[in-house]
């Protein structure tokens, strides 16, 4: 365990997941003041010692090799190519040893016409011509590059020797109109992030159910409608119905009494008074 501060700990666990050997995990803790239940801040893989981990990452432009270029593929632009110069800034030749060797003093023997127009055509039309894969992808021909080496002689204006290494065509030669993603000039895209981030994973099937109050629904009587365009047609008077009412209301009507009548007169009748006459009994 590992105090990290008041009321906040970290517990560290050895990892039993299968290909995390020496891998631990942190588990960081807090508890609130005059609180009893501490909460998860946080949960971590932490590789230990003699962990499996993989080799530090290393940039894609450091990491390429010469050779690893293909027909499709580009290089970034260097600005500041420690094996490029200026043009203007190449010297150092002497002309007369140059043109001694384009003479051919010295050899026994040299290329005929017809030989060279041979070997220039077979040249032209293999796989560092025009035609090629990679020429027809790249942006830009060798003519414009600086890793292009014209020929000596009447070839130059059609040849020359690639010295890129990363190129898939160092030391060949290479037509002027020949391309490779390699060119010293052009440029490729560059990604705005390292990598792309992939798309969240959603679990559908593993659904939170939650309980919720039943509302009854409102039951409203809507009057069948017709068609639309259809006239509609009036109902029809229930008329045993009506008379029913009717009699009902009379009925009701007679039995309450109406309370804003005058009250008839009343008539003070005398009751008989006793008679003092009494009949005389008989006597026997």
């Amino acid at each position: 365990m590992v105090v990290e501060g008041e009321r906040l700990v970290t517990h560290v666990f050895e990892a039993l997941v299968p290909g995390y050997r020496g891998w631990h995990w942190a588990v960081t803790v807090a508890r609130p003041p005059r609180g009893r239940a501490a909460t998860v801040c946080e949960v971590e893989l932490l590789p230990g010692d003699g962990a499996l981990l993989a080799p530090e990452w290393v940039p894609w432009a450091e990491r390429l090799q010469p050779g690893d270029v293909g027909p499709a593929d580009a290089l970034p632009y260097l600005a500041d190519d420690p094996r490029l110069e200026q043009g203007y800034e190449a010297t150092g030749e002497d002309a007369d040893v140059l043109a001694i060797y384009e003479l051919g003093l010295g050899r026994a023997r040299v290329l005929s016409t017809d030989g060279r127009a041979q070997a220039l055509t077979r040249w032209y039309d293999g796989d560092h011509g025009p035609h090629a894969p990679a020429a027809k992808a790249a942006k830009a021909p060798c003519s414009t590059c600086g890793f292009f080496m014209k020929l000596a002689g009447s070839p130059r204006t059609v040849f020359g020797v690639c010295a890129n290494e990363w190129s898939p065509d160092d030391g060949r030669v290479v037509s002027t109109d020949h391309g490779c993603g390699a060119h010293s000039e052009t440029d490729a895209p560059r990604p705005a992030a390292l990598w792309n981030p992939s798309e969240p994973v959603i679990d559908e099937r593993d659904l939170e159910v939650l309980s919720a109050h039943a509302v009854a629904p409102e039951i409203v009587e809507v009057a069948d409608a017709g068609a639309p365009g259809e006239p509609s047609e009036p109902a029809e008077p229930d008329l045993p119905g009506q008379i029913a009412l009717e009699q009902d209301a009379e009925a009701t009507a007679d039995a309450v009494p109406d309370l804003d009548a005058e009250p008839a007169p009343s008539t003070d009748v005398d009751a008989p008074s006793p008679s003092t006459d009494v009949p005389a009994t008989s006597q026997h």
